[in-house]
């Protein structure tokens, strides 16, 4: 400021100058100021945005899942919603044993083998286990076992023989509803059928689960297998696999006839390769307002080895995997790993695989 007033007397001969370049200079500062405030507004914004450029950036670097593609597809919800919709109680599992707490006999027995999933129901003082056994060197056939224990974690048989040879029974998922337990299974040939008891142990048939399409047809012949089944507000879900490739879902109220809510798949293989081969649902469940599905899958194209994950609903029907899946991964030691599904104790929760064998973990957080 003192520069330009020196240089302003030093070329004035008049008073007349003298103002007439007063007035020019102050028009001059005028416009510098004005810039000056523009600029400290520009710089005012860029430094609001700054941080909400530092909040995106550090939504979009949350660490990446197993494997390192951005999962974009309708099945898979963004890394910004993991914590809020996939609480760590339901995804972060380690073993609780280093061994199986039940596996097959091993020897000449009906369950030398174990197959697919088993189901376990902490229901009253004992936890209870329908399994499924076999005898490859019998023959085929996969009937229905039966144990329970006082913790879940030790088992112990409860007949020698199967306690239901009427059929084959294989893939089981049970539920207690009004005094009743409902059995859902694969028979013969992946197809789904029903079973009930009033003690879970001495079952009646009820034949292959009648499924139809939305327009009242039956879907197409073929096997439906891994049949998982949600009960709420007196409408059953029934949740099937054909032949892996992808999980339908049909609703039932009389447990007679199913019908398809809609025709396509509610789950299908992929985008990412953990589950790029075969899915099947294990199991529903409610927790904290949302449905979680866990799920099996493979990566091969001859299912060599298999995972466990899952995914959320709001409504049953559209469902979003987890980015960070599998929640177990392959496990190298034992590949077919799999079938598995949360039960709820008094102090927390057990996770369970049961294909080829049992084994039992426990959220990360419930860890002795």
């Amino acid at each position: 400021m003192r520069l330009i007033q020196r240089n302003v007397f030093l070329r004035c001969s008049t008073p007349l100058n003298v103002f007439s370049l007063i007035h020019k200079t102050m028009m001059k500062l005028n416009t510098v100021v004005i810039v000056i405030v523009s600029l400290c507004g520009l710089m005012g914004e860029a430094l609001a945005v700054r941080p909400r450029l530092r909040d995106r950036r550090a939504a979009a670097c949350s660490p990446p899942s197993q494997y390192s593609s951005v999962f974009r597809n309708k099945n898979v919800v963004s890394a910004e919603n993991v914590l809020d919709e996939f609480p760590a109680e339901l995804v972060d599992f380690v073993p609780l044993l280093d061994s199986p707490v039940f596996t097959g006999t091993g020897t000449d027995t009906w369950d030398h083998s174990l197959r697919e999933r088993s189901f376990i129901l902490h229901d009253g003082p004992l936890w209870t286990m329908w399994y499924t056994g076999y005898n490859k060197a019998k023959g085929p056939e996969k009937f229905l076992g039966h144990a329970t224990s006082p913790d879940g974690i030790a088992w112990t048989r409860s007949f020698t023989q199967p306690i239901h040879t009427a059929d084959w029974v294989e893939d089981v998922c049970v539920i207690h509803h009004d005094a009743l337990y409902h059995m859902f299974a694969e028979g013969t040939d992946d197809i789904s059928h029903r079973l009930t008891s009033v003690n879970g142990i001495n079952w009646i048939s009820h034949g292959p689960l009648d499924i139809r399409s939305v327009n009242g047809a039956p879907i197409e012949s073929g096997p439906y297998g891994t049949p998982t089944v949600f009960f709420e507000h007196g409408l059953w879900h029934l949740y099937y696999e054909r032949k892996d490739a992808a999980v339908w879902l049909a609703t039932s109220r009389d447990l007679q006839v199913w019908t398809n809510l809609q025709d396509e798949p509610v789950l299908r293989c992929g985008p990412e390769q953990y589950d790029a081969y075969a899915v099947a649902f294990d199991q529903v469940i409610r927790h904290k307002g949302r449905y979680y599905a866990y799920y099996h899958a493979s990566d091969q194209k001859e299912w060599g080895r298999w995972s466990t994950n899952i995914a959320t609903s709001s409504d049953l029907v559209h469902w979003k995997k987890y980015p960070r899946n599998p929640v177990l991964p392959a496990n190298p030691e034992q590949p077919l790993q799999s079938s598995g599904f949360l039960v709820k104790t008094p102090v927390g929760y057990q996770f369970y695989t049961t294909h080829p064998v049992v084994s039992i973990f426990v959220p990360r957080s419930q860890h002795p």
